[in-house]
C-alpha cells in the first residue's frame, strides 16, 4: 500500500475543566439519528439514544494517525438486551483499518459483554470478549486506546485488557498508514447481540440512552496538505510519550489478570475456527 501523505501534530484536549469539556464536545459531528443524539450541559455531556425507529451516532471532526484516545462512557441501564453501543476508530473503505470497543447489551442484572476487534487492510477476525468487573451503567468509566507504530493497547479505567503488537516482520498486517476517525453509535442488533440473538430487544424499555463525557485525544492529527509526517511536541516531551509506549512488567501482569478472570472469548484459542492452525500473532 502506498504511504499516505500526512502531517501530524500533537493535539491536547484536556477536558476536566468545564470550558475544556465544552470544547471537546465540539470536536464531534452528530452523523445520524434525526435528533436522537444530543449535546447537553453546555457541551460537557453528549448522549446517544435508540428507539424502534432509529439509533444515533457521532464522528470526530478530525482524523488521527496514531494517538492516545480516552472517552468516558455510561452505558444503557436496565434491560439493554439487543442493543449495541460502539466506540471505535476507523478509516472506512474496503481495505479499512479499525480498532473496536463494542458493548453488547444484556437482560437486567446480567453482565455486559465487551467485544474488541482489530482490522488491518480490511481484514479483521481478531475478536476477544470480556465481562467487565463493575456495573458500567451506574456511572462513567474510561475506555482508552493507545495506538502507536509498535502496538495497540486497550484499557478500561487505566487497566490494560488487550495488546496487539506490530508483527509486520512476521507477515501480520498492522494499522499504521490509514488515518482514522473516532466514532460512536447506539443501534439495534437483536439478531445477534445478546446470547447470539436469543434475547430480543424489549422496545417497551425505549428510548435506550448511552452517555459520553471527558473526551481527550493526545494524537497525531492528519492533514492532507503536506507530504511529511511529524508527531512531536518540543514544548512538552511527555505529551507524546504514548508514541513509544508499550506494556511494562506490571502492565503485562494486569492483562494476564483480566484475561484469566474476565475473558470469555479469544480467537487465539478457538481451534474449531482455525482447524489448520492459529494465526501467526497468537504465538507471539
Amino acid at each position: 500500500m502506498a504511504a499516505i501523505a500526512t502531517s501530524c501534530m500533537i493535539m491536547m484536549m484536556k477536558s476536566i475543566p468545564a470550558a475544556a469539556a465544552a470544547a471537546a464536545a465540539g470536536d464531534f459531528d452528530i452523523t445520524w439519528g434525526d435528533g436522537r443524539a444530543k449535546v447537553l450541559n453546555g457541551g460537557r455531556l453528549l448522549t446517544l439514544s435508540l428507539d424502534k425507529t432509529s439509533g444515533s451516532g457521532f464522528r470526530s471532526k478530525k482524523q488521527y494517525l496514531f494517538g492516545k484516545i480516552d472517552m468516558q462512557i455510561k452505558l444503557v441501564a436496565g434491560n439493554s438486551a439487543g442493543t449495541v453501543t460502539t466506540y471505535y476508530l476507523s478509516s472506512l473503505g474496503s481495505t479499512h483499518d479499525e480498532i473496536d470497543f463494542e458493548f453488547l447489551g444484556n437482560l437486567s442484572g446480567d453482565p455486559y459483554t465487551l467485544h474488541t476487534n482489530i482490522f488491518a487492510e480490511g481484514k479483521g477476525n481478531k475478536e476477544q470478549q470480556f465481562y467487565l468487573w463493575f456495573d458500567p451503567t451506574k456511572g462513567f468509566h474510561t475506555y482508552s486506546v493507545i495506538w502507536n507504530p509498535h502496538t495497540i493497547i486497550f484499557y478500561v479505567d487505566g487497566t490494560p485488557i488487550r495488546e496487539f503488537k506490530n508483527l509486520e516482520a512476521k507477515g501480520v498486517a498492522f494499522p499504521k498508514q490509514q488515518p482514522m476517525w473516532v466514532y460512536s453509535s447506539l443501534w439495534d442488533a437483536e439478531d445477534w447481540a445478546t446470547r447470539g440473538g436469543l434475547v430480543k430487544t424489549d422496545w417497551s424499555q425505549a428510548p435506550f440512552v448511552a452517555s459520553y463525557a471527558n473526551y481527550e485525544a493526545q494524537a497525531c492529527v492528519w492533514s492532507p496538505s503536506t507530504t511529511t509526517t511529524s508527531c512531536s511536541d518540543s514544548s512538552n516531551a511527555n505529551s507524546s510519550s504514548w508514541l513509544s509506549q508499550s506494556l511494562d512488567t506490571d502492565g503485562q501482569a494486569k492483562i494476564k489478570w483480566v484475561q484469566q478472570n474476565y475473558m470469555i472469548y479469544n480467537y487465539c484459542t478457538d481451534s474449531k475456527r482455525f482447524p489448520q492452525g492459529f494465526p501467526v500473532e497468537c504465538s507471539s
